[in-house]
This record gives structure tokens, sequence and C-alpha cells, in this order.
């Protein structure tokens, strides 16, 4: 059995380099730290650190344990603090796992806020379009834009993105500006799939129309369709956070903006064991307002 103390003082060797070091950050007898080093090693069954006159170094078993007695500690530190006042201070790392085009967009802006309000937080972003296992992979929350797939992870609807159907006014002065929705046919449709997609519209009566777009140009990710589209290549479906401030600079037109487009929710998914967490409360508490804000 490990003991929590000893991973305490292990964790602050590793992260200084020496044994001195840790002693003083710990306000311990360097002799105390040297003792929690061989008890843990003694438990463990292999050296952990390799000793020389100039440094010290973690063995392959030290860097392993390494990752894990951060994440029991940072857990201990969690369940005291959900017990303290029932939710208690939010503190420890908090790792989040996002998509690029959401990093860029809504959650960039609101880091530093969040940082300043709450300075005992540490945020590890993972910015990755794929959807990551949050339990195997160690993440304390992730956001989702589109369908969720069932699973047993808590989801929590932040907002709703709509997208914008926007070419640039380089484009439409060659190309015409559509009227309506079958005037999109004869126009350069830049999908974000390889294959046959349907863009959907509701008309200001509320009648549904729908368009098949066989994408000559495919460009996938929304930072770059948007630069591509700025450029005159043809007309694409922008998520509204990203098109509309080129639209107000007028980089970018919207068209049919009387027809309600497409749209996807945007959801905060999170582990149930993390719903006490006072971090992971805080960090979509803040989200969610700044989505709000800024919709």
């Amino acid at each position: 059995m490990f003991d929590l103390a000893d991973l305490h003082a292990f964790t602050r060797i590793s992260d200084i380099g020496s044994l001195s070091g840790a002693a003083r950050a710990l306000g311990m007898p360097k002799s105390s730290v040297s003792r929690s080093l061989a008890r843990l090693e003694a438990a463990a069954g292999v050296g952990l650190i390799e000793r020389s006159t100039r440094h010290l170094r973690l063995t392959d078993a030290g860097r392993l344990l390494q990752g894990h007695a951060r994440r029991i500690l940072d857990d201990v530190g969690e369940a005291e603090n959900a017990l303290v006042g029932l939710i208690g201070v939010p503190r420890g790392i908090l790792r989040v796992s996002v998509g690029f085009t959401f990093a860029v967009g809504p959650l960039a802006p609101m880091l530093p806020r969040f940082l300043a309000r709450y300075p005992e937080v540490r945020v590890a972003l993972t910015i990755d379009n794929r959807n990551v296992d949050l339990l195997a992979e160690n993440f304390d929350v992730a956001i989702r834009i589109g369908p969720l797939s069932n699973s047993d992870l808590i989801a929590r609807r932040l907002t709703t993105i709509a997208l914008w159907t926007c070419a640039s006014p380089a484009y439409l002065a060659v190309r015409g500006t559509p009227a309506t929705i079958e005037d999109l046919r004869g126009h350069e449709l830049i999908g974000r799939v390889d294959r046959r997609s349907i863009w959907h519209f509701r008309a200001p009566g509320g009648e549904p129309h729908e368009i098949e777009v066989v994408p000559g140009t495919v460009v996938p990710e929304p930072a770059v369709l948007k630069a591509v589209l700025i450029g005159g290549a043809g007309i694409g479906r922008l998520p509204d956070f990203h098109a509309a401030d080129a639209v107000a600079n007028g980089f970018l037109v919207r068209l049919l903006p009387e027809h309600q487009d497409d749209s996807v929710d945007v959801h905060a998914v999170y582990p149930s064991h993390r719903s006490l967490s006072a971090k992971v409360r805080v960090f979509i508490d803040m989200l969610a307002e700044h989505l709000s804000r800024t919709a």
C-alpha cells in the first residue's frame, strides 16, 4: 500500500529534481524525505529514482508512478473539497478535451477570466477533434459539438450553434448572389465531408427546404474553411461564432439570412464521479455564462 504523504514527497522530488530542494519545499528534514522515498520504493518493489552526485533521474517505473501519483493526489484533494462545504474550493489540474474550432472560437477568450477568478485551478487543454475516452484518458470534461452517443457520461447543453451560409463579396461579384435556395445549385459549394450531404433551411413561414451538396472542394476544418471562403473560392457553411466577425467586417456575406440555417448543439460531458468536483462545476458554469453573453 502506498502512503499519501510518501506519494506527495515523491512528486515534489520528481518536480524539483533533488532531495534537499523537495525537503525545503515541504518544510521537512532531508532525512524524512529520504525515508519517504525509501518506503515508497520498498512498497513498489522497484527503484524509482536513479541517484548520482550531480542530479536525480526518474527510472521507467518512477515516470510511470509519477503520472498516477499526481492523479491520486488530485482526486484526494477533490474529495476533500467536495466534503468541505459540499463542493469546496476549486483547485487542481482541470483536464479539458476540446476540438480546434471551439477552442480558438468561444473558449480561448473565456480562459483568462476563468484563470483570474480561480487561481488555484490549472487548466490543461488537449485540442483534438476526436471524441476522447474521458475515463481511459483521464479527462475531467470534454466539449462535444453535434449529436451525442449513448454513454454513462453526464451531459449539459451549453448552447446551440447556427451554421451560416457564406461567401465573399468578390465571389458574389463574379458569380452573383443567390436569391433563393434553388439558386445555390449553380454555385461552387464547398463541403466539410468528402461525400454528398444535405444543407437544410427553414423559410420565414416555417416550410423546410433542403439542397443536396456534391462538393468539388472539401475543407473539414471551419477555421481553414473561413480563410478559403474569404479568398473567394465559393460558398460554404461556418459556425456562427466563426463567421460573425468576418460578416461584420465585410469580408464575408451571410446568404439567405431570412432563412433559418442548420444548427448543432454544444454539450459539456463529464464522468459521473466528477459531478461534485468544484473545478468542473465552475468551469462549465462560466463557459455557459460566456456563451450566453456572446451569443
